[in-house]
């Protein structure tokens, strides 16, 4: 399986002021192509941190980072970032919206074009793409922030506590529509949550961070015996072996906290 991501013994340090911080140390991992990893850990353990480092917001200290095969070294469109709110522009329409990227990077052409229209259809935001963010639901607008990123075809999307500014109930439902687009689009994730729950239902994969410096304590596998379909993330809460997940998670935080 090809490899997306990969961490090789990077740490972080930064300067605050009353002296040096130690953010990360010795960070190993990597993500293969189309898994979907969630990083869980304690409040200021660095998990957002990591994701600036991966999207080329700011430079290791120590080690280095791969995103398919090339050094992270700055800003580049191989990675895609969805943040905590969706950050719409009101002004615009969705369809504005989602093809926002393209023309940042310049790569509004006709191919483009057929493949945003393509997801506003398949995903159910067709007939919403000439109305304005404020028009419609939450659950909604986080779809189309969805697809504004899937528009200019990164490799790795990286999921910042993407539902957090939902309520539960919708928070829920996002959550199943996201994995979804997730899985049929094939793409390689990583997500950054608080919630556990969370975590488990939607990820191929779980690393779990202690507090700071952050570093990690745990990396498993997640998997959910069923009759051979893939089981969405409101059905995985309902596995019996979902809660052994969860207890064996929590047990590590608390270790940790």
């Amino acid at each position: 399986m090809r490899e997306i991501l990969c961490f090789e013994n990077v740490s972080l340090t930064y300067q605050a002021d009353n002296g040096e911080v130690e953010a990360l140390r010795d960070i190993n991992f990597s993500v293969a192509e189309g898994e979907l990893v969630s990083i869980i850990g304690p409040s200021g353990c660095g998990k957002t941190t990591l994701l600036s480092l991966i999207a080329g917001l700011e430079p290791a200290t120590e080690g280095r980072i791969l995103v398919a095969g090339e050094e992270v070294s700055g800003v580049s469109g191989r990675t895609g970032y969805m943040l905590q709110k969706d950050n719409l522009l009101d002004w615009r329409t969705i369809y504005g919206n989602v093809i926002l990227g393209l023309e940042i990077h310049g790569m509004k052409n006709s191919e483009s074009i057929r493949y945003v229209e393509g997801l506003l259809k398949m995903y159910g935001l067709w007939e919403f793409c000439r109305k304005h963010p404020s028009q419609l639901s939450g659950g909604m607008r986080q779809r189309a922030a969805l697809i504004r990123t899937l528009a200019v075809k990164p490799e790795l999307l990286l999921l910042d506590e993407a539902f957090s500014a939902l309520d539960y109930q919708t928070r829920l439902v996002v959550a199943d529509d996201v994995y979804n687009i997730l899985k049929r689009e094939k793409k390689t994730a990583v997500i950054v949550t608080h919630d556990i729950s969370e975590g488990i239902s939607m990820a191929d994969r779980i690393i779990v961070f202690s507090k700071r410096p952050g570093k990690i304590s745990l990396d498993f596998r997640v998997e959910f015996p069923s009759s051979g379909e893939a089981l969405s993330p409101l059905k995985r809460r309902n596995e019996p072996i979902f809660r052994e997940y969860f207890n064996k998670i929590w047990k590590e935080l608390d270790v940790n906290v």
